[in-house]
């Protein structure tokens, strides 16, 4: 009952401090101009929205941080090696999505690292995760626990880690394209993984990365107040990035990998249907799709942008319903 208790107090810590970052920040961000420029193919559909803050990640980053700090003085959180790890991933992919905001609205367009660039930063960022987990004494096996099998992968282990990572980071930054989807998507991922983590003994830490994940939700549910449609702010790649990254760090601590590929399923639906468009495109010269990520693709089929989030948040939910039963009890 006393890890219900703080994480209860950790959601109900972030959520104010979101609500109240919400409050100071979007107005700072109309100030300084700080804009959405959209993409040409959207400005008709989604004309409304040209001029809306981006790097509204901010909103729930700097009180999540807040929230973990005031834990920690006040004894209701542990700082543990694993808390420590997210952290890192948390704050760097942050960083790395505010870096490519950043030039985005400095140049005036979408154009802000290149692929490259972001790619790169990914794979620095993942190696270090990977070098630092593996310091810890983790083991390079993969682990199916409902028939209790465990493969060792060896060196793949390092290259399937960074896949995962990297991956995650990138689904969920192209999900992020309607208002309030890819936050009300995280916040019921990170609702389930801190459950399963809650549910993960044996793990040193779980207790306090699951609080770690209620922080996230309440913080995600104080920004959803400001993200939901008509969004007044967007969070962009500052948002976007560490928190793909910091879901795919808390699932490989925790040991539930293939969980998280059901936890994931609508960001990866949507990532795969963007990548077999660019496939059809680049070799067949045919679109399969009228638009991606799919989100688009309904949209342009008629769809209300309220119903698609609706829909996907209720898909999410169950695929997320399904996790936590495998995850925790089977």
């Amino acid at each position: 009952m006393l890890v219900l208790a703080k994480a209860v107090l950790s959601m109900m810590i972030g959520f104010i401090l979101s609500v109240i970052m919400g409050l100071i920040t979007i107005p700072l961000l109309k100030k300084i101009r700080v804009k959405q420029k959209l993409s040409s193919y959207l400005e008709k559909k989604h004309k409304d929205k040209e001029g809306t803050p981006t790097m509204g990640g901010l909103i729930f980053i700097i009180p999540t941080v807040l929230t973990t700090i005031i834990l920690l003085v006040t004894g209701k959180l542990e700082m543990t090696h694993n808390l420590g790890i997210v952290l890192f991933v948390f704050l760097s992919y942050a960083l790395l999505g505010f870096i490519d905001d950043f030039l985005i609205i400095r140049r005036g367009n979408n154009v802000g690292l290149t692929e490259f660039q972001k790619l790169a930063g990914q794979l620095i960022i993942a190696l270090i995760f990977f070098y630092i987990f593996m310091k810890s004494g983790a083991e390079p096996n993969l682990e199916i626990s409902a028939l209790g099998i465990k493969f060792n992968m060896g060196w793949l282990y390092g290259i399937f880690l960074l896949f995962v990572l990297v991956s995650s980071s990138n689904a969920v930054n192209i999900t992020d394209g309607l208002d309030g989807l890819a936050g009300g998507l995280s916040l019921i991922a990170f609702l389930t993984l801190g459950l399963i983590s809650w549910g993960s003994g044996g793990i040193s830490g779980y207790q306090d990365m699951a609080i770690f994940c209620f922080i996230l939700v309440g913080t995600l549910l104080g920004f959803l107040f400001y993200n939901t449609h008509p969004a007044r702010v967007f969070m962009g790649d500052t948002g976007s990035l560490a928190l793909g990254a910091t879901l795919a760090s808390i699932a490989i601590i925790t040991k539930h990998e293939l969980t998280f590929i059901v936890i994931m399923g609508v960001f990866i639906f949507e990532t795969l249907v963007s990548i077999i468009q660019i496939v059809s495109m680049v070799y067949f010269h045919k679109k399969i799709f009228l638009m991606t990520p799919y989100h688009h693709h309904l949209e342009k089929l008629g769809w209300s942008e309220t119903d698609i989030v609706k829909v996907f948040w209720v898909v999410g939910l169950l695929l997320s319903m399904g996790a936590i039963v495998y995850g925790v009890w089977i």
